[in-house]
């Protein structure tokens, strides 16, 4: 009888965790596959998930500014670096957890033919997320280059928000083609893959992720990095097209 009583008071002295909110910041590329896995860890481990989505470049701003994000999920190295840097990482969360491969699109009906970078160079108009400061447009910058036609493709560049962005240009017929990740030309029925950026010639895309140290949920945010990282999330993400990488940590 005593022990079943202290067991009771153990159990109101000591609830069980509470479900926190997680606030995910994560490239626009990722959106479906996130998505879909924040809520397969909300069923999980009862922690729900609210998403910011958008260029990379804007949500390290953010985090650096100050925003409560409680997990960053970058499409490049350079601007998680930016957070890092900030001291904003928590220890030992940063991995390598993603790539991915550029493509150019056309509208789906569209007669053109690409069968390297310098063709690009006829295309009147041609939408790249701001290759300024978006990671896939400046993916897209670097595999210009090194083909040796960025200065006479530049002026025909339509810069765009982020990834998405260029893919609606595309879609909506205001742009002949765009450069774009794999991942979202897949999801998209009014374009065509025109051609696709060999290995090779390419920029090396990786998209790290890590769990933030000014959030709200700093518990929860490490659990949904470790979510990331599992089986559930390899099944989802290659799905979607993505490259699973064995969940390198940053050096």
């Amino acid at each position: 009888m005593r022990t079943m009583l202290l067991a009771l008071l153990l159990a109101v002295a000591l609830p069980a965790q509470a479900a926190e909110k997680v606030l995910v910041f994560a490239a626009a590329s990722t959106t479906d596959a996130v998505q879909e896995l924040g809520k397969a860890f909300t069923k999980e481990q009862g922690h729900t998930v609210e998403f910011a989505f958008g260029g990379s470049n804007d949500l390290a701003r953010q985090a650096v500014a100050g925003a409560p994000a409680d997990v960053f999920l970058s499409a490049d190295l350079a601007k998680m670096d930016q957070v890092e840097k900030a001291g904003l990482l928590q220890a030992g969360t940063r991995v390598e957890l993603l790539s991915n491969r550029l493509v150019v699109v056309v509208p789906v009906g569209s007669k053109l033919k690409v069968a390297s970078g310098a063709e690009l160079k006829g295309v009147k108009r041609l939408a790249l997320a701001d290759p300024a400061a978006v990671p896939a447009g400046l993916y897209a910058k670097a595999w210009l280059e090194k083909a040796g036609v960025w200065k006479e493709v530049e002026p025909r560049v339509v810069p765009t928000l982020d990834v998405r962005a260029a893919l609606a240009a595309v879609e909506a017929g205001r742009v002949d083609a765009a450069v774009v990740y794999a991942t979202d030309a897949a999801l998209s029925k009014r374009v065509r893959v025109a051609f696709t950026v060999p290995e090779a010639d390419g920029p090396r895309v990786v998209y790290p992720v890590a769990a933030l140290s000014k959030g709200k949920a700093s518990e929860a945010g490490r659990a949904f990095v470790r979510f990331l990282q599992g089986e559930a999330a390899r099944s989802v993400f290659e799905r979607y097209g993505f490259i699973f990488l064995p969940g390198k940590s940053a050096p």
